[in-house]
């Protein structure tokens, strides 16, 4: 039997758990190198004994794998004495090199995870949660602790669908993570005393927190710990809805632990779920479900652009497919920016203060980088007119161009350098990341020619960190007198109520950037004394944030800025700022304090609050 993996399902447990019920001995083994002998050697004591075998992640040993065809056809012959009784149980994410024989003959299986909090709910007390575990422990703490556990892990999977907002990066948060929680939260109870601080600390740092790698993922599961293990879920009047939802409730239904003593109590309750979930009970905006189907739409669309058949049409009369792709590219190159010419521009650079001043170095680094595009794209786009012209032999590089620009897409070897590190900047389609182009190149030609720009465009620069480190080497040497040193400051932010185009002068101290999208919530600069974090209008997904200062600060005046009451009664809410969408480590540039005046910043974390230099 093949399990073929998914995210957040691992048969394992119901593997044994039927082991256990035929009265079976399996015997497991976690495929890797040097596991071919252990996993040969369970296999031919099983074929003897009449007992089990799971082999697991199998994906990670194909050229076992590969032989494993041979051995089980051996062991179907008469004179192998193979136990009618053996089993052998393998599991694997899909792979294009698995053995296709071995699929054949063997009954696939796969184990998808539960959508929506019911089927969540409903997984974890048949799975995990028994009659016997509801009994183990005379207590209603202990029951309502389990619940609300279950309930978590299933708004935790949940979230994965909504992508990015959702989660940084998609873990596979499974069974196993919420059977280790219960199973520490029964010992802890029945050893010693509550103590919310070790439950929240033990899953959101070590049970589930030992898969996260982000830390803003990490924070938002510390943010789940604190709104739904601490000392209120144990409260009569305790639910799970938001205080102040936006929308109502489906059905109107009411999120909370219910008081039971039997199982069928329990499912009768979770079986009363609605059947559609809002958002706002996963902590997320109404919007997100707008976001989710957005990324679904996409992924339809992208799976048929990449079935298209890829041959010439043309036969009704219209252009051919050649045809359209080289007019295209005699387009492009009509309108590319002109070569920079390094003589030229390293005189611009003196002529603005040298090579000794930070922000300077970086111009000529970013320069430097938007020349190696503009070459790259000028030489793939003349040799694609040339191979469809017939003077040069198609090369798999080029029929991906030719398809790329047939299709609006970015042809990849814009996107990466051969050895994978990003060469110019991800967009969706051709022409937005065209469009990019001459942007960018509007900014780096107005610096060279007229100085530093009275604001900034932070989402047209290849190195954005590489920005922010200049600004703060230049206030720093400005400092000077002061003793500051750079590993003793650091970035600070404060939004301010201008548009771009009010911007007339530099700031006295520090950088004006502008550009960047807040995703998840809105800018309402009329409330409070500098404006708030606010929630979204309906449907509308970004929110443009105003011009925003940016400068440094010693750590010291940095703690009581953040402590200053103008961020608002709970304090202000840390943000991430992020190059793309896709939100990982790669693409964090830095973290801005934004004022939240009418909720508390655990608010915003569940929200998935964020700073994007780009919406797309």
């Amino acid at each position: 039997v093949i399990f073929l993996l998914s995210a957040g399902a691992d048969p394992t447990d119901s593997i044994e758990t039927l082991a256990r019920r035929k009265r079976k001995e399996i015997e497991c083994v976690s495929m890797g190198e040097g596991q071919d002998v252990v996993a040969m050697r369970a296999i031919n004591t099983a074929t003897s004994m009449g007992s089990w075998v799971l082999l697991q992640n199998c994906h990670l040993g194909l050229d076992f794998v590969d032989s494993l065809e041979d051995v089980l056809l051996r062991f179907r012959q008469p004179e192998s004495n193979c136990s009618g009784d053996f089993r052998l149980f393998i599991t694997t994410e899909p792979h294009p090199k698995f053995s296709i024989g071995l699929l054949q003959m063997a009954t696939k299986v796969t184990n998808e995870p539960p959508k929506g909090l019911r089927a969540g709910l409903q997984r974890s007390y048949t799975v995990i949660v028994d009659q016997d575990r509801l009994e183990r422990i005379e207590s209603a703490v202990w029951r309502s602790l389990l619940f609300a556990l279950c309930f978590t892990h299933s708004v935790v999977q949940e979230r994965r669908k909504f992508g990015p907002l959702g989660w940084c990066v998609p873990y596979e948060f499974n069974d196993g993570d919420l059977n280790a929680t219960i199973m520490f939260l029964e010992k802890h109870l029945e050893f010693s005393t509550l103590s919310w601080s070790t439950l929240q600390y033990m899953a959101g740092e070590v049970q589930y927190g030992g898969r996260i790698t982000d830390d803003m993922d990490r924070r938002l599961f510390s943010a789940y710990t604190e709104a739904w293990l601490a000392a209120h879920t144990l409260s009569s009047g305790f639910t799970f809805n938001p205080e102040n939802p936006i929308n109502k409730m489906p059905e109107n239904f009411v999120y909370r632990i219910p008081n039971y003593i039997e199982m069928e109590d329990f499912m009768g309750y979770i079986q009363k779920f609605p059947n559609i979930d809002s958002p706002e009970i996963i902590g997320l905006h109404p919007n997100a479900d707008l976001t989710f189907r957005f990324k679904e739409v996409n992924q339809l669309l992208d799976t048929i652009v990449e079935t298209q058949p890829k041959q010439s049409s043309g036969s009704a009369g219209g252009k051919t497919r050649e045809e359209i792709v080289f007019a295209k590219c005699n387009e492009l190159i009509a309108t590319m920016p002109a070569d920079y010419i390094e003589d030229e521009y390293e005189e611009r650079i003196t002529a603005l203060g040298g090579f000794s001043i930070p922000l300077n170095i970086f111009l000529y680094q970013e320069v430097q980088r938007m020349q190696a595009v503009i070459l790259k794209v000028k030489s793939t786009l003349k040799v694609v007119m040339q191979a469809i012209r017939g003077e040069v032999v198609v090369t798999a590089e080029i029929m991906d161009a030719i398809n790329a620009v047939y299709d609006a897409r970015v042809p990849k070897s814009w996107l990466y350098s051969p050895a994978g590190d990003e060469l110019s900047w991800l967009s969706p389609s051709l022409g937005l990341w065209y469009g990019g182009l001459l942007l960018r190149d509007t900014q780096f030609r107005g610096w060279l020619t007229s100085g530093k720009p009275n604001c900034y465009w932070m989402a047209g620069f290849f190195n954005p960190q590489g920005f922010l480190t200049a600004v703060q080497q230049e206030i720093t040497r400005a400092h000077k007198s002061d003793s500051w040193a750079l590993d003793s400051v650091v970035l600070h932010s404060e939004v301010t109520d201008l548009a771009i185009e009010q911007i007339r002068h530099h700031p006295k101290e520090g950088v004006y950037v502008h550009g960047l999208y807040l995703d998840g919530a809105a800018w309402d600069s009329k409330t409070g004394h500098d404006g708030s974090l606010v929630e979204s209008a309906p449907k509308k997904l970004f929110s443009l944030l105003p011009v925003i200062t940016v400068t440094a600060i010693t750590k010291a005046a940095k703690k009581a800025v953040a402590s200053n009451n103008s961020y608002g009664p709970f304090g202000p809410f840390e943000c991430p700022v992020y190059k793309y969408p896709a939100r990982t480590d790669r693409y964090l540039i830095f973290t801005v304090l934004l004022a939240a005046l009418n909720h508390k910043p655990l608010h915003w974390t569940l929200r998935g609050v964020a700073l994007l230099c780009s919406t797309n």
